[in-house]
């Protein structure tokens, strides 16, 4: 328990009064300073006592696209067995702070409150922790009590509907080991390995699993699954912020796209970020979990990192999100390396524009990039 401001103040005018009316003879200013200090004592009568109750916080949903609703669900619940007076709740989310009044509670009682968080800007939030407030009428006093649990709600980038790309490299297992080893899940037998929770079960090799004593499955790749690389500019020249929001925005929308399609897909971003993941809602979440994360870096990076030109040849489709004044230069190792080669410039500049054996769209937001994405692609 602890004065506030105004506590603070008329403690020390109560003082000052009584001070004065003690020296001057004053019974006046003696009463006001009485009455002063008579205020602050019941303020901390009121206020000593901390509330006895539990309180859980549920966020409804955790994940969420940007500009969509989310909820906190604050279930409170009176531990005592004598009533509790009303009191206040403060939640932080960011640097944003949500005020929750908890009524009066009876011995076993219970509250629930809901209460709507900010998802105006992309971002990983910490909400929390949750502070308990009880003050006096007057707001002379007051005691804060911490409880709770952080939690963390993540902001997705916004997601335009768009057509996902089909392209890939067919190549079959007898010719060798696919470019990308951790592609699975169709008819060629390349390995047998140790069971992994979410595996399937029809899948289980019994003969394999009696010999070595643990579990194991059939691991099946498709040579002929699509895949797709998304490659984010993060450097600053290239794409001011708000650019930098509809490039977000880009990756997003076609890498949710080709995961819920079932597509491998890979994001990387130029400031040296690569995540790559099969098809599936896990995946997709993934990948917009780093692309609720992701920041721009030093422009002294280049676009394309090294894990872009070096190794054996990629196949499949790539699409580079940056700005519009790129160059044909910046693209030519893609060429040899990628099936498929799909630049997203962002800027005032508009229209299509194939060059070099790439295909480049020019749009000046990620509605426009897409929609012509969408009637471009194979």
């Amino acid at each position: 328990m602890r004065l506030t401001g105004r506590g603070i103040s008329v403690l020390v005018g109560s003082i000052v009064l009584y001070g004065l009316g003690e020296l001057g003879g004053y019974t006046f200013f003696r009463a006001l300073g009485g009455i002063g200090i008579g205020a602050l004592i019941a303020a901390t009568l009121l206020t000593v006592r901390q509330p006895h109750v539990s309180v859980k916080r549920g966020l409804t949903p955790d994940r969420v696209e940007r500009g969509r609703p989310a909820l906190a669900t604050l279930r409170v619940r009176n531990e005592g067995t004598r009533w509790q007076p009303a009191f206040a709740a403060h939640d932080s989310a960011g640097v944003e702070r949500q005020q929750v009044r908890i009524r009066r509670l009876g011995p076993a009682g219970e509250a629930t409150y809901r209460y709507e968080l900010p998802t105006t800007r992309r971002g990983r939030i910490q909400v929390g922790p949750l502070t308990l407030e009880r003050t006096d009428p007057l707001g002379l006093a007051v005691n804060r009590l911490a409880t709770g649990e952080v939690a963390t709600l993540w902001v997705h980038p916004k997601r335009h509907a768009t057509r996902t790309v089909v392209a890939g490299r067919p190549r079959h297992h007898h010719l060798g080991r696919t470019a990308d080893d951790s592609l699975r899940g169709s008819a060629d037998l390349r390995d047998v390995r140790p069971y992994v929770v979410g595996d399937e079960v029809r899948h289980l090799h019994w003969k394999a699993t009696a010999r070595t004593g643990q579990l194991m499955v059939r691991d099946f790749v498709d040579p002929d699954q699509p895949r797709l690389t998304v490659l984010l500019d993060t450097r600053t020249e290239p794409l001011p912020e708000a650019l930098f929001e509809e490039g977000v925005e880009v990756a997003a929308s076609i890498l949710f796209a080709a995961s819920m399609a079932g597509h491998r897909c890979r994001l990387i971003t130029s400031a040296g970020a690569d995540i790559a993941a099969p098809g599936g809602a896990l995946a997709s979440r993934q990948f917009l979990d780093e692309l609720c994360i992701v920041e721009q870096k030093d422009d002294r990076d280049a676009l394309l990192p090294r894990s872009l030109t070096t190794g054996a040849s990629s196949g499949g489709a790539i699409v580079v999100v940056t700005g519009v004044r790129g160059t044909a230069n910046d693209l030519a190792p893609l060429l040899v390396r990628y099936s498929s080669v799909t630049v997203l410039g962002l800027g005032p500049v508009h229209g299509v524009a194939p060059i070099l054996g790439a295909r480049v769209i020019l749009a000046a937001d990620a509605a426009e990039a897409l929609q012509q994405w969408s009637g471009v692609i194979e």
